[in-house]
Order: C-alpha cells, then sequence, then structure tokens
C-alpha cells in the first residue's frame, strides 16, 4: 500500500464507499456479459447528451408501441427540483406512465445502488404487464448501474470523505488525481483529473481494501441485468445546434425563475449536494452575491455545453449502440428509431 505523505493529518485506514470506475467496455474490463434468450423482452435505452430530444424520442416510441418510460436522472429524481431538471412536464407525464422521478427529497442521498435496484424493479413491473420499458436520461453512472450492476466494494465512511473532500478544496482536484495515481494508475487513467466525486470514491476505495479498484473490478466482477434484450439508441446531434439549443435552454430556465426556486429549496433543505448540480449551482451564486445572473447564465451555459461532451465521451463507452445523427423530435429520427424498435422486437 502507498503511503500518502501529501496530508499527515488524513487518517486513510476507514473503510469507504464502493465506486463504480469510469471504465472501458464490458468485454474489456472482464465483465460477462449476460446471456439473452429468445424468448426475454424488450427493453429499448435511449441515451445522448443533455439538450439531444431523449424525452421527445420515449414519448414518441412509448406512443407508438404501447411502452413505459423509466427515467435515468441523478436529479430528476428529487422532488421541487423542476426548472433546473428539464423534467418531462406534467402533461407528458400524463401521457405515458413515468418511473423515477420525483422519488425523494433534495436532502435524501440517491445512490447509483439505490437507482438500479428500483430501475430494475420498474422494467420487471413493465414488462410483466407486456409493456415495453424505456429507460431514457443522461447520468451514465445510473445507466452503468441498471445495466452491468455494482461491485461489492467497502463501505461507505463519511468522514474519510469529508477529509477527501477538505483537501481537494485546499490542493485542487490535482491533488487528488496524483494520489490516486500513486495508488492505482490504471483507474487514475480513466477518471478525468477534474472529476472530484470520482476521485474522492476510488480512492477511499483503495484504501479500506488495500489494494487497487483496477483488481477488485477484475476479481469481484459485478451483476449485470438478466432477462431482458437490451437495445441502446442514441442520439448524436450537430454539435453547434446543440449547443445553440442548450446555451437558448439554460437562458430560459433563469427567466422561468430558476434563481427564486433555488432560494425556495435552501429555505427548505439549507446547502445540499443536490443542489450543487448543474444550473442550481450558478442560481447559488446570484443568490450569495459572488455572480450577477447574466455572469451565472454565461457559466451555467458554459457548464452545460462541456457535460454534453463527457456525456458524449461515456456513452461512446457503451456497447452495441445504435446512433441516430439528429435530435430526437425531428421526424427522420423517430421514423429511424421506430424501425430500429420493430426490427428489434420483430414486430410488423
Amino acid at each position: 500500500m502507498v503511503a500518502l505523505a501529501y496530508e499527515p493529518e488524513m487518517d486513510l485506514s476507514a473503510g469507504v464507499v464502493a465506486a463504480v470506475m469510469q471504465g472501458k467496455g464490458i468485454r474489456e474490463q472482464g465483465i460477462e456479459k449476460p446471456t439473452v434468450n429468445a424468448s426475454d423482452p424488450l427493453a429499448v435505452i435511449l441515451l445522448g447528451p443533455t439538450g439531444s430530444g431523449k424525452t421527445a424520442l420515449s414519448l414518441a416510441l412509448a406512443e407508438r408501441f404501447g411502452g413505459e418510460i423509466v427515467s435515468c436522472d441523478s436529479v430528476a429524481v428529487y422532488r421541487g427540483m423542476e426548472l433546473g431538471t428539464a423534467k418531462p412536464t406534467k402533461e407528458e407525464r400524463a401521457r405515458v406512465p413515468h418511473y423515477l422521478i420525483d422519488v425523494g427529497e433534495p436532502d435524501e442521498a440517491f445512490t447509483a445502488g439505490e437507482y438500479s435496484r428500483r430501475a430494475r424493479a420498474a422494467l420487471g413491473e413493465i414488462a410483466a404487464r407486456e409493456r415495453l420499458p424505456i429507460v431514457t436520461g443522461g447520468t451514465g453512472l445510473y445507466l452503468r448501474a441498471l445495466t452491468e450492476g455494482l461491485f461489492a466494494g467497502p463501505t461507505r465512511h463519511e468522514d474519510l470523505r469529508a477529509r477527501l473532500r477538505r483537501s481537494a478544496e485546499r490542493h485542487g482536484s490535482a491533488w487528488l488525481h496524483r494520489v490516486l495515481r500513486r495508488l492505482d494508475t490504471a483507474t487514475a487513467e480513466r477518471i478525468h483529473a477534474n472529476d472530484t466525486a470520482k476521485l474522492i470514491r476510488a480512492i477511499e476505495v483503495c484504501v479500506a481494501a488495500r489494494k487497487p479498484m483496477s483488481t477488485l473490478l477484475q476479481n469481484q466482477g459485478r451483476n449485470p441485468i438478466t432477462g431482458f434484450k437490451l437495445m441502446r439508441i442514441g442520439l448524436n446531434p450537430p454539435r453547434e445546434q446543440l449547443y445553440d439549443r442548450l446555451n437558448q435552454r439554460c437562458a430560459a430556465m433563469f427567466a422561468a425563475g430558476l434563481v427564486e426556486e433555488t432560494r425556495g429549496l435552501l429555505e427548505r433543505y439549507g446547502p445540499v449536494k443536490a443542489l450543487d448540480s448543474l444550473g442550481y449551482r450558478q442560481a447559488r451564486s446570484v443568490l450569495d452575491g459572488t455572480m450577477s445572473e447574466h455572469d451565472a447564465i454565461k457559466a451555467a451555459q458554459h457548464r452545460h455545453r462541456n457535460y454534453a461532451k463527457r456525456q458524449m465521451t461515456w456513452f461512446r463507452r457503451e456497447p452495441e449502440v445504435l446512433w441516430i445523427e439528429g435530435f430526437g423530435e425531428e421526424a427522420e429520427t423517430v421514423r429511424a428509431a421506430t424501425a430500429l424498435v420493430i426490427k428489434a422486437s420483430n414486430l410488423d
């Protein structure tokens, strides 16, 4: 085990949280792909960057094939967070049954493991009614937890997490990346130096297990979803058009009252982690006086564009994605996706 000399007061012997690394494809990680039987029901997964029109396409497919929609969004699970999440509207949710939206309070922890358990249960319920499950959303970690499962890592230790967060605040996320590189070079190469949350999780796992997290992943394996034939459809709209759409959407969020919504959430829940998400973090900067609303909008637009880039990098690692070059609400995209579902399900 490598000794850490950067911060002497840090106790790095405590137990830590299980983590999912941002890694390579299923076969490259040594994870067995589950066997698909001809009788397994189809489940459609719509993935793509924020703003690409996944909601519109999911509604079109659900109405065409008698489907029900399972959200895959780490912020849409929280009640009261409306303007900054781009959730399906109440009218859209009334058209088609939706799952995993508004299922928790912003001050409640909602982990990838909890998402996986609930989403798998929802898929089973939908398929049991002979409806088509459609998973849609942009949270790559949640999607990976649903399809591949999580490995059984060490238990969560909040004190160690807090110490690592304080170290990141003092030294920057690059310090965490250097630490992880000494502990587990393979995992460090797969996590961006600015991704503080994943760096903390990886360091915690390495410390608690007293071995690299990459070794744990190879030896322990995961619990891939079974009983479904998964079809992944990816949206890849023109990049500049996507960025223009994201810029407009960010401005519209603030115009609709994002700052006031954030104020109400802070008054009710305090500065909870959920309010560090995109849009809400910038709205908080307006409330604490560190940014004007104009600057906050610009910052949110920049962050959303970068997030879209990271999502595409993540989703490019997903196996067997059928990519469509367009936005989800475009007629040609709907036709192409419809044809893919018909082919996969042998429908006439």
